[in-house]
């Protein structure tokens, strides 16, 4: 690895967090400035090398993937600005989102909200549509008020509403195809206490009751295990405080058998006998027990994820969640797969950025897992059929085998997207073949 403007032939094969994506780059570079990652750009397209920054990895699909130069953001860190009065804070876009949150708790910030996962890096959250659940509030990238962007010959752009709107709006969910993202200026407001209820219900009651439970909550999301009827439903709004974390014993119980350990070894038990999964999820549907607390924000909306997996995620219209949920729970009780991974169940309400999966529509996520090393084609391909037929959205960073002429047909605004990307990188300086297949040559 290199640091500073000097880029070091890579010895190194890179992998995505799941293993479910390997590259052999030809070079990578690390550099501490704007000026240093232009420079870098510019030897590479001397060198003929294609380009592509790297965040944790934490994307399943191979959108980073790159055989030219391999950017790390390591060094392109930390908070440039806080704008008390704009309600804005300026960051560094190699920064974890977990050093952001945790930054701007201390100085009594927050982002209004967030995904569930803290290691992804503020670029590559981002560039991939990383999201929460929200009923009124919208994705990571919805809420950034500008960015600077570094293009294939070098130019560095600040893109904002009144500065290169054009930019702006599709380079918040940019796929790494526009450019590098080096800084993202974020709106954010004061800290505030979030009242999380964490309740058992019945898949029915859930799917009966959705549209209530969206309305009536600022964050609803719910799991549902597969081969049960029951779900675990998630509510979050905003209340006075003060902070009631959960008790030692339920975040015991929450963290380690839906999350970590006790969880990996279930899995790991169902992935060598698949026969004893379905008895299992049985169990393990009915240990949570409901439970209320209380804190900030990131300490609510994220937890820790340990258990290695890979997952498919589709935005498919709001309108037709329960339709579309109950037609995946009719194919896996009818099917002979064997799923020991919840289905997670989230919302987001319509955003303006070109290729979001909210894109003009409010819009709900259903996503599937499979534990890592478990064959997951059979059953991310019915699922994908189900999704599909409800004009599913598949999200940037999760499986999925969609291309750029179905795509095309669920995004308004994909030619707009594609028209920018030949204006800004017609050589396809930061193409790869996931890019071919999902915008077009």
């Amino acid at each position: 690895m290199s640091t500073g403007t000097g880029s070091a032939k890579s010895t190194a094969t890179w992998r995505n967090w799941a293993g479910t994506v390997t590259s052999r780059p030809a070079r990578e570079a690390t550099p501490a400035s704007v000026d240093e990652l232009a420079d870098a750009l510019r030897r590479a397209k001397e060198d003929g090398l294609r380009a592509k920054p790297v965040g944790s990895g934490h994307s399943f699909t191979a959108v980073a993937a790159t055989d030219g130069l391999l950017i790390r953001p390591d060094l392109l860190t930390g908070i440039r600005r806080i704008d008390r009065e704009g309600g804005t804070v300026t960051v560094e876009a190699g920064t974890p989102l977990k050093r952001l949150n945790t930054a701007l708790a201390r100085e009594g910030l927050s982002l209004t909200n967030m995904g569930d996962i803290m290691e992804q890096t503020v670029s590559g959250a981002v560039s991939t549509g990383t999201h929460g659940t929200g009923r009124d509030s919208a994705s990571i990238a919805a809420q950034i008020t500008a960015l600077e962007l570094v293009t294939a010959d070098g130019t560095v752009l600040t893109c904002s509403a009144e500065e290169n709107p054009d930019v702006f709006a599709a380079a918040r969910v940019g796929l790494g195809a526009l450019g590098v993202i080096t800084a993202i200026t974020f709106a954010v407001e004061p800290v505030f206490y979030l009242t999380a209820r964490e309740e058992p219900m019945t898949f029915d009651r859930v799917t009966a009751d959705f549209d209530a439970l969206f309305t009536e909550n600022e964050h609803f999301e719910f799991y549902w295990f597969p081969h049960t009827g029951n779900c675990n439903t998630k509510r979050n709004n905003r209340g006075p405080g003060p902070a009631a974390p959960p008790g030692r014993i339920s975040a015991f119980v929450e963290d380690e058998l839906l999350s970590n350990g006790l969880f990996q070894v279930v899995n790991t038990i169902g992935r060598a006998v698949p026969a004893t999964i379905p008895g299992i999820a049985k169990v393990s549907s009915k240990a949570l027990s409901a439970r209320t607390y209380t804190d900030i924000p990131y300490k609510v909306f994220t937890s820790p994820r340990r258990v290695r997996f890979t997952e498919m995620e589709y935005a498919v219209p709001r309108e037709a969640l329960v339709e579309t949920l109950r037609e995946l729970k009719a194919m896996v009780d009818r099917s002979r797969l064997r799923i020991s991974f919840p289905v997670e169940v989230r919302t987001a309400p319509a955003d303006d950025i070109a290729l979001s999966t909210a894109a003009g529509r409010e819009s709900a996520y259903i996503a599937v897992h499979m534990y890592k090393g478990t064959p997951y084609q059979a059953y991310f391909t019915a699922a994908e059929w189900i999704l599909t037929a409800h004009e599913g959205r598949p999200h940037w960073g999760k499986l999925h085998t969609r291309d750029a002429a179905y795509l095309a047909g669920v995004y308004p605004r994909f030619g707009e997207f594609t028209a920018l990307r030949d204006r800004l990188d017609p050589d396809r300086m930061f193409g790869n073949d996931y890019l071919r297949r999902v915008l077009g040559d």
